[in-house]
């Protein structure tokens, strides 16, 4: 009996972690405009900021924050596989994908408490 890959949970977390390194690559150019507006055209700069106010900005801000958390520990997760020697090796490397996706939703659901909260 053949066991597909693309069901598995470590493809889950390759796939998180690669899908976030990318959106978050995406995001990189956008961050360095907008610096660079904060130090050379601050009227530019202030109307970005209000416009940052908006609610969909917002839960795009949580998006973002969600991304960075998920790459944060789906990597932390690699690092371990990579340079941690386990005496029985498998389960509790997946426990780490549980408790990677366990990590970021918090991380979300504070963000977005402090977010909206305020």
């Amino acid at each position: 009996m053949v066991r597909s890959v693309h069901k598995h949970k470590a493809y889950f977390a390759f796939l998180g972690h690669r899908i976030s390194g990318l959106l978050l690559g995406v995001f990189l150019p956008i961050h360095f405009y907008v610096l660079g507006l904060a130090l050379e055209q601050t009227d530019k700069f202030d109307r970005f900021l209000k416009f940052s106010e908006l609610p969909g900005v917002k839960v795009a801000e949580w998006g973002l924050v969600l991304l960075l958390a998920i790459h944060l520990s789906f990597g932390l997760r690699i690092l371990v596989i990579e340079f941690v020697q386990w005496p029985t090796p498998g389960s509790i490397r997946l426990n780490w994908i549980s408790w990677g996706v366990v990590f970021s939703v918090i991380i979300g659901a504070v963000f977005l408490a402090g977010v909206f909260g305020s």
